[in-house]
């Protein structure tokens, strides 16, 4: 069973990347006629073609049509599986401020640490694209919000998420909020550096960090 449910994210993932919504979606309706994970299937299926797909964009092979094409399918397999997401993947109404930062339009990743957030249960504050350091945290004081989250694919914008960190110091406000950070050039050496709480190396991993960041953040409250 195992090799056949990895067969089948496979098969979800080559949909998208294939812009096939028809396939997308059939293989989305096996997948709940099987009993898999539907948030699983999400993740390692439509949210990992998703990625290969911004891949292909960022390396000139597809461009912004194909693209759109691809996420169609995408959407139209979370429509078929969402419904279907067990209740132990809907996180707390935690609230989370995301965006990519200031001179960079790249929002593939955001997006679908966006999606995958949403799915696990977190309200979502999305501020778009090229947004400046302090949009980032007037966003967060104005929403209440438990976590910044900042995005970026290059190398020129990272100062940027410094930058933030620096504001929410100044204010004497940094341990209001956990940072994450992430995008093609981020490491967690560079997390480290500026002093963000954590590093994701892609979507899924993004859930996970902030899961655990939150759940260290509500020891320390009532701890």
């Amino acid at each position: 069973m195992a090799e056949n449910r990895h067969e089948l994210y496979q098969k979800l993932s080559d949909a998208v990347v294939e812009m096939d919504e028809e396939k997308t979606v059939e293989l989305s309706k096996k997948a709940v006629a099987d009993g898999v994970d539907a948030y699983e299937a999400i993740d390692k299926g439509l949210a990992d073609g998703m990625e290969r797909a911004g891949k292909l964009f960022e390396e000139e092979e597809y461009f912004i049509p194909e693209l759109l094409m691809c996420s169609d399918a995408m959407y139209a397999g979370i429509n078929v599986l969402k419904p279907h997401i067990k209740s132990e993947e809907q996180g707390q109404k935690s609230k989370i401020v995301i965006g990519v930062v200031e001179g960079d339009t790249h929002d593939i990743g955001k997006n679908l640490v966006k999606i995958m957030l949403e799915l696990a249960g977190y309200e979502i504050i999305d501020l778009g694209r090229d947004v400046p350091p302090r949009r980032f945290v007037d966003a967060a004081i104005e929403n209440n919000a438990d976590v910044i989250a900042l995005s970026t694919l290059m190398t020129t914008t990272m100062d940027r998420m410094s930058d933030v960190i620096g504001i929410l110091n100044e204010g004497n406000i940094r341990d209001k909020f956990k940072v994450i950070v992430g995008g093609g050039p981020i490491s967690q050496s560079f997390a480290d550096k500026i002093g963000a709480d954590g590093y994701s190396v892609n979507a899924a991993e993004a859930v996970r960090l902030v899961k655990r960041l939150l759940n260290s953040k509500l020891l320390l409250t009532t701890g």
